[in-house]
Parts: C-alpha cells; structure tokens; sequence
C-alpha cells in the first residue's frame, strides 16, 4: 500500500521545522538528511531528487512514479548536502565536472538498514542528486504479486521452466523490470541450479545467486562478466541490460548452448523487441533461434478504493482510447480519480500491465525473413497475446485504474 496524503503533508511539516531549527553547523545537515532518508523509505518512495537552481533549491520524492515536493532549503545547503551524500556513498567529493554513481547502506533510526543508490550529475547551477531506494525485500518476489493476467502468468512458467532459450524484459526505467527478472529467479533458486547473474548494480540481494556487480572502469563489463560465466559451469545466467552487440552475441549463443538466460532491452513493446536485436547487429538466425519469451511491462497508479467514483465516458472517446466495443456497449463501469485523505490525488498505490508474447514458430519465421515489428505485433495478436493497452483495459474493468492513466502510458 502507498501513502496517504496527510503523511506526506506531514513530512513536509516536520522538514520545515527542522529547517527553522537551524542548520548552521555540519551535524545539523547530517540530521537533516538521515530524516529525508527515513521519510523517503516511510514515505514508501522510489527516489529522492536535490535540484539547484538559480534562485532555489528543491527537494522532491517520487512516489506512485509521481514526483512530489517535499522541502525548498536554502541554497547554501546544496554543497554541504551534496558532500554528506557523495561521502556516505564513498564517492569523489572534489568532483563536481563528471557524473559519478555509488551506492551507500543506511541504518534508519530505530529502524532496519536500508541500500540506496546514488547518481550525480553537473548542472549549470552545482550538482542534481537522485538517490534511490532499494528495496530487497524477498518477500514481494512473487509472480503472484506482480499483476500478470492467468495466461500470461502461465505463458512465463512455462519460459522459465525450460533448460535454455532467451527471456526478454522491455521497458522503461522505472517499470519494474528488476523486480520481474527477480521474482523468475527466486522461483529457480533451488539447490540444484546455479544461477550467475551480472548488473549494474545489483540491487537485490538473495544468498544461493552468484551476484556480479559490473565495474566498467576496472574493465569489468556485461560481456566481459558473460565470458566469465560461461567457464563457471551456469544453469541460469542474468545479464541486467544488453547494451551492445557483443554482449547480445554473446547471449544469444549462450541461450542456444543449454542456458537458460534472462536480461532486459529498453523498447515500447514486446514485437519491437525482436527488431531492436537485429538493428544492434544480431543475426536474425540468432535471434529466431534463442528468443523464447518477451515481456513487455508499466505501471500504472491503482485508485484509491475509498474514493473512487465511476464515470460515463464519452462513447466516442472511449472508441479513440480503443476500449473493447463490448464494453461501450455494457453497463462496465469506468472509475476516476477523486482524492482523500488515504490517497494521493486519487490513486493508491501502483498495478502492474504487461505484454507476454512468447516467440512462435510462425513469429521466428517473420524474424527469419526481417519482418518488421508491425508484422510481428500482428502475428501476436492473431495468436492471441494482449497488448499492453488491451492489458491495461483489463485493470480498468476491474476498478483498479484510470483511463487517463491507460492512456498516458499504452499506446494503441
């Protein structure tokens, strides 16, 4: 569950006290940030953003993937806050030209410790700073969890369940498909697997899994990890991202020689997914060969069960936003966001949407030949597969979203 609005209000309460307190010495600031830390993890936050400008500087949390602000300290604490966090994250301090990243493990007060991670970025104004919260809890790695419909769940049991071939996750940052590839690899973490996984970082942590963090300035790269891999006697390997052709090489033929492997590839949907391989220089006979399984995925805000309150929509909308003719012409309702005072602006919360689409015999044939992703959209449909839109259509039947947020995150 998420954050009601009179928690954040709250927290911003409480930071605008401490501020009035008084932050003239360096363990003021120090008292200030370990309270964002623990209001960003009460707050149930994904991100917390220090941005300098030229007559301000603000602090905004992400919450539901929506940013909100939290506090406008003074300018002058842009520098000390900067340095508190680039030391607990055992960055450069004396570099302010480059972007950095690091990574820092925080103990709350009264409370559990918690792994952040930290970006750095020069600005005109001094540096912006997001620090994300890691969230490792393994508990929530369930495919139950996550939102599939029945058949695509099943569809994804049946790819993980194989001894080799290639499952894809697609999508943009933010959409959870670190949390995807985790909860398929807490269900393979048996005694009798040996699964090697490579990321950048790694943010999840489970004992049995041979995590590698990749270091590409020691020259440890996702080819370079998948090389190593290959001479450790793997069952599952997980490359967090396929950035170049030799590490989608390199995978790919690892998916033919009795591996399974999982990774991720940042396009709009799952048919998109197959072209994109070939436009990084994979052959097609590789890719038709290895690619089992693709996920396309969102996440759209869920409504606040306590106030939301339907709507008729406009037919006419309803038929642009390609809702289900069945539907327009049933009594399903359709529900909007309203706003209490145990939501945010209406929404509680995040649901997941996702595009399955196993790799066919008839779908290798079109890759075979450099069929377009438009072919390939129109071979999944034929065999079935719903579409992120036609997906996210299901959670709007069933109360659990907007239109406003199909719309702003599925394309038809």
């Amino acid at each position: 569950m998420s954050t009601p609005a009179p928690l954040l209000a709250a927290a911003q309460a409480d930071l605008q006290a401490l501020l009035r307190s008084g932050l003239a010495d360096d363990g003021a600031v120090v008292r200030l940030l370990d309270r964002l830390l623990q209001l960003a993890h009460e707050l149930k936050a994904s991100d917390l953003h220090f941005e300098p400008y030229e007559g301000h500087y603000r602090i905004r949390v992400r919450i539901d993937g929506q940013l909100q602000e939290l506090l406008r300290p003074a300018l002058s604490l842009r520098e000390r806050l900067a340095s508190r966090i680039k030391v607990l994250a055992r960055l450069d301090i004396a570099e302010k030209r480059l972007p950095q990243d690091g990574r820092l493990r925080h103990q709350l007060a009264l409370g559990p410790w918690v792994d952040f991670r930290v970006s750095t970025l020069p600005t005109v104004h001094g540096e912006k700073l997001v620090v994300r919260l890691i969230d490792a809890a393994p508990a929530q790695l369930e495919l139950d969890a996550l939102g599939y419909e029945n058949e695509q769940k099943a569809a994804v049991l049946r790819a993980i369940g194989r001894s080799h071939g290639m499952i894809l996750v697609t999508g943009p940052t933010g959409s959870g498909k670190t949390l995807s590839l985790y909860s398929c690899l807490q269900m393979l973490n048996r005694p009798g697997v040996n699964i090697c996984t490579a990321e950048d970082p790694c943010e999840i942590n489970l004992t049995g899994i041979n995590q590698v963090s990749i270091h590409e300035k020691a020259g440890l790269s996702f080819a370079t990890a998948l090389r190593a891999f290959l001479r450790q006697d793997p069952d599952v390997i997980m490359i967090g991202e396929i950035r170049d052709l030799e590490t989608a090489d390199m995978a790919l033929k690892a998916a033919q020689t009795g591996h399974l492997v999982l990774s991720t590839l940042h396009t709009n949907d799952a048919p998109s997914t197959l072209t994109r391989l070939r436009q990084i220089g994979v052959a097609a006979h590789n890719v038709a060969a290895s690619v089992v399984l693709i996920t396309a995925q969102r996440l759209l805000r869920r409504l606040c069960t306590h106030c939301r309150r339907p709507i008729e929509a406009p037919r006419q909308l309803m038929i642009e936003a390609g809702c289900p003719s069945s539907w327009i012409e049933s009594d399903v309702p359709i529900y909007q966001p309203v706003g209490c005072m145990h939501c945010l602006a209406g929404y509680l919360g995040r649901v997941g949407v996702f595009e399955v689409m196993p790799v066919s015999a008839a779908m290798a044939e079109i890759v075979l030949r450099e069929g377009s992703a438009a072919e390939l959209a129109r071979q999944a449909a034929q065999e079935s597969v719903l579409s992120l839109r036609q997906a996210a259509w299901r959670k709007v039947k069933l109360g659990q979203t907007s239109m406003e947020e199909v719309l702003a995150h599925t394309h038809a």
